[in-house]
């Protein structure tokens, strides 16, 4: 009886973790879109190569669940209502936007964010009435640090192809297709679709495989599985400095590849970036 109190308290301990942990948001996912399929009178936009940021009304969090530290300047022009969008410092500053994102408190990388909504998952009406009610606040609470994405009307395929284009040529990462007339839908959505001219995935890092020749002393590859558990490593596309100060365990990387095996593997992985670090992590230099 007396390793009792030792014993409760331990459960009373895990219990508390537990309902602390973070839960991640009922965040809307984009599937792929298949070239041939017709996006006329779907809603287009670009395809922001930032942080995704869901404002609850009340905090900023990851799509992992984690609070993001903001500053209170951005958290004074937020509504009280939710919002889904980027946080995003420009073209070609993923990197400087998650590390500004991961400080605790908020440094002066923040200077160069913008929250750019594309979305107000509370609102319950379609689409073209969440962004009214997004445009709508906009105007009549104007801030410098938030802006709403713009939409236009896809007229056809050909259309699509060139605005593709002139993303990524002003650097962008893709393209955002939108039903019309669509609800929010948490989870994977045919009615949110995302146009790239490359395909990519994410996989979390599960370890590392030394490196050989004329990486011996450092990282190898990565050694990650895909959210299904199919396990694969990816060595390519690492830098001499990722390779010496590789992502750490349990984050989740974006690579590039050329399609899947008839086993389910990426075919010619390479390496891309860190898409989020585990909880908790500090920021890598």
């Amino acid at each position: 009886m007396a390793r009792m109190p030792g014993l409760m308290i331990t459960v009373m301990l895990l219990w508390a973790a537990s309902c602390c942990a973070a839960e991640p948001p009922a965040l809307m996912l984009a599937t792929r879109w298949e070239a041939g399929a017709d996006p006329a009178g779907w809603w287009m936009s670009e395809k922001y190569d930032g942080v995704r940021g869901y404002w609850d009304g009340a905090r900023m969090l990851t799509r992992q669940g984690e609070a993001i530290a903001i500053p209170d300047a951005l958290r004074a022009a937020l509504p009280d209502f939710p919002l889904d969008g980027e946080l995003w410092a420009g073209h070609g500053r993923f990197e400087a936007t998650m590390a500004a994102v991961r400080d605790g408190v908020p440094g002066p990388g923040w200077a160069a964010i913008r929250y750019m909504v594309f979305d107000a998952p509370g609102h319950g009406g379609p689409f073209e009435a969440r962004l009214a009610a997004i445009e709508d606040w906009l105007r009549a609470h104007p801030s410098a640090s938030i802006r709403a994405v713009v939409q236009s009307r896809c007229e056809d395929e050909a259309q699509l192809r060139i605005f593709l284009r002139e993303v990524e040529n002003r650097g962008g990462e893709g393209v955002m297709l939108r039903a019309p007339g669509s609800p929010h839908v948490a989870g994977r959505s045919g009615f949110l679709r995302k146009v790239k001219s490359f395909d990519d995935a994410e996989a979390t890092v599960l370890g590392y495989n030394p490196g050989a020749g004329k990486f011996v002393g450092v990282v190898g590859s990565l050694r990650v599985a895909l959210p299904d558990g199919t396990r694969f490593a990816v060595g390519s596309g690492l830098s001499d400095h990722e390779r010496r100060n590789p992502p750490p365990i349990g984050s989740v990387i974006t690579f590039r590849h050329q399609g899947w095996t008839a086993r389910g593997l990426p075919r010619f992985p390479v390496y891309w970036r860190v898409r989020e670090l585990p909880p908790g992590n500090a920021r890598r230099e």
